[in-house]
């Protein structure tokens, strides 16, 4: 055994000699080692702390939520122009559905609208998102506040002018200035703020509830009616725990097919879109991603990896002559093969160690840039480490292989 650890020690030595007296060709073999582990582990870092960001913004939401409108989450067979026909789903659509399905724990009524600007005293905020929704939204996103409250269902039903804002806005338009109470400017109008929401960050779709604005969907009704263009409605059905999704789905159709009068044959004008069908197909687009991320900075580690055979292969050239003195003093085939393979993973290893440290720093600098936390994680960096080693292995196995079998004399000979 000691005789194992010795020439493991000695190999290993000697590897490290010969790329400290070869400084110029090391750095050259590291530079394509380093690039491709930070291709690899650069997009595998960039793909998690997406895929993390996603599941934090929609933790909140129960993945059996229900979206229902003219509209479709993912592909769908019914053309784009038979789509485009479709009804928008109705207020009273909504309050009839509440009533008419007990098993729905919880039901709101939203309309998506373009962004407006906000205004308090001599202070303005553009692009702001607005939200008009039902009182039921609150249970069914799972807001929380810093401070204030969301509409009661009595300002909700009356439209009254209330309004609920994020974080960034309460910051932008009051700084230090308690805004529970004061009144902004939307959509021309005087709103009292009831509540400030807490810090969300940026969402995964560039949207946050920090930018956003909460008013009563009637509001909007009240003054714009239910026909405009501008606006588009959706039901949100949060279903009880532990329902069956598809009999829940099929009552939803039969009911809002006998409200709306379709015939029997006729397919169904409106789509029920299930928030994990939605995640499912997220977590689709995320694998695709990170495949063809892999895919991508493989070619690149590739290169790197025939970089470092080429020169362990010049370097046993080079060293032909040392290999017959020491074959012909008695070192073992075996040695020679460890000096060679050590030297080719030690390599291959600093390259990784430094692509990581590289990924680790623009990970640190773009969080702080970019207010979005990218992650190194720990099977990342296990990851970059292994390939690194496994890279090694191969680049200098034949390399190694090919000095373990010189002949000592013919070695020395060619190296004369």
């Amino acid at each position: 055994m000691l005789v194992y650890l010795r020439l493991l020690s000695e190999s290993f030595s000697f590897a490290m000699n010969a790329l400290r007296n070869n400084k110029l060709r090391t750095l050259l073999s590291l530079l394509g080692v380093t690039i491709g582990i930070f291709s690899i582990i650069a997009v595998l870092a960039a793909v998690d702390s997406l895929d993390k960001k996603i599941k934090k913004d929609l933790s909140s939401l129960d993945k059996n939520t229900i979206y229902l409108f003219k509209h479709s989450f993912g592909p769908s067979q019914v053309p784009k122009w038979k789509r485009e026909q479709f009804p928008e789903v109705k207020y009273t659509e909504y309050e009839y559905l509440k009533s008419a399905l007990p098993e729905a724990q919880e039901m709101g009524y939203q309309l998506f609208v373009k962004n407006e600007i906000i205004k308090y005293d001599t202070k303005s905020v553009s692009s702001i998102n607005v939200v008009p929704v039902s009182h039921e939204f609150i249970d069914i996103q799972g807001l929380e506040f810093a401070e204030g409250r969301f509409y009661n269902e009595a300002e909700a039903n009356s439209g009254a002018a209330v309004a609920v804002i994020g974080d960034e806005l309460a910051n932008s338009l009051f700084e230090n200035v308690d805004p529970i109470g004061k009144q902004v400017r939307l959509y021309g109008q005087r709103f009292t703020v009831i509540g400030v929401l807490k810090k969300q960050g940026a969402g995964m779709f560039g949207d946050s509830n920090d930018t956003s604005v909460f008013i009563p969907v009637n509001f909007l009704r009240r003054m714009y009616g239910d026909n405009n263009n501008s606006m588009t409605p959706v039901i949100i059905i949060k279903p009880q725990k532990g329902i069956d999704m598809e009999a829940f789905k099929a009552e939803i159709t039969q009911k809002l097919r006998s409200f709306r009068g379709v015939k029997t044959g006729e397919i169904d004008n409106f789509f029920i879109n299930v928030l994990s069908g939605f995640t499912d197909m997220l977590d689709g687009i995320i694998s695709s991603m990170r495949f063809g991320g892999i895919f991508i900075g493989f070619f690149s580690f590739l290169v790197g990896g025939f970089g470092v055979a080429n020169i362990m292969f010049v370097s046993v050239k080079e060293r032909t002559n040392l290999i017959g003195i020491q074959k012909s003093l008695g070192a073992k085939n075996r040695f020679i093969l460890f000096q060679f393979l050590f030297e080719a993973v030690i390599l291959c290893s600093l390259g990784g160690i430094i692509g990581l440290f590289i990924v680790w720093m623009l990970a640190i600098l773009l969080t702080n840039v970019l207010d979005f936390e990218f992650i190194l994680s720990f099977w990342n960096i296990l990851i970059g480490s292994g390939l690194s080693i496994i890279v090694g292995v191969l680049s200098g196995i034949l390399p190694a292989i090919s000095a373990s079998k010189l002949d000592p004399v013919e070695a020395i000979r060619s190296g004369m």
